[in-house]
């Protein structure tokens, strides 16, 4: 089965990106350092000339891919949200009790990260606690209302409605499905960071 998967690529909206990162070596090195440096200093701290140094490339190779660090903060989210929306999709495939199913989501959705060999290119245990650290960076700009037009949290958007669809598949009275399944995506990230700040024997779920 795992040869099966292999080639999976996580799309992300084509608007986000100036050029496909994915396309090309330098595009994948811009994605892996930028991981491993906003892991390291924080996205406050993190710019172009300093991810250009990590590199050994120059500051402009890396603007003919992003227009600017934002953008790729929003490239890096969407494929961490479209990466485990594959891994929810893929574990709860071959589930038909309806309860069974939710359960299992959560628990994709409330683990802790461990690093996916099939993309060498991208630490998701880094990535993950980037997420949790600097998400909200990502959509509380001005701009929020025109990039959800754009599509930019598209991928968000389709993780948050299929765990909403397996809550009303459990339950088909209940009011508030998707209130509960963003409470539980959102949730996920707030309590491991929790966890990790405040950690005075703070347990998870």
């Amino acid at each position: 089965m795992d040869g099966l998967l292999v080639n999976i690529k996580i799309s992300v909206n084509e608007k986000i990106y100036l050029k496909d990162p994915e396309s090309s070596a330098l595009g994948k090195r811009i994605l892996k350092h930028s991981i491993e440096l906003i892991h390291a200093i924080g996205f406050e701290n993190f710019n172009f000339k300093k991810l250009g140094n990590e590199i050994g490339s120059n500051e402009s190779s890396i603007y003919r891919y992003f227009e600017n660090k934002h953008k790729l903060l929003l490239y890096l989210t969407s494929w961490y949200w479209g990466w485990l929306e594959y891994k929810l999709v893929f574990s709860t495939n071959g589930i038909s009790n309806t309860a069974d199913k939710l359960v299992r989501a959560i628990e994709i959705i409330c683990d802790v990260i461990q690093e996916d060999s099939r993309f060498s290119h991208i630490n998701e245990v880094k990535l993950s606690q980037i997420l949790i650290s600097e998400y909200s960076k990502s959509y509380l700009t001005k701009e929020v209302d025109t990039e959800n037009k754009e599509g930019y949290f598209s991928i968000y958007k389709r993780l948050i409605i299929r765990v909403k669809e397996m809550i009303e598949n459990v339950n088909p009275t209940y009011q508030y499905p998707a209130s509960l399944a963003s409470s539980v995506v959102e949730g996920a990230l707030h309590q491991h960071f929790f966890k990790r700040t405040f950690p005075l024997n703070y347990r998870l779920f």
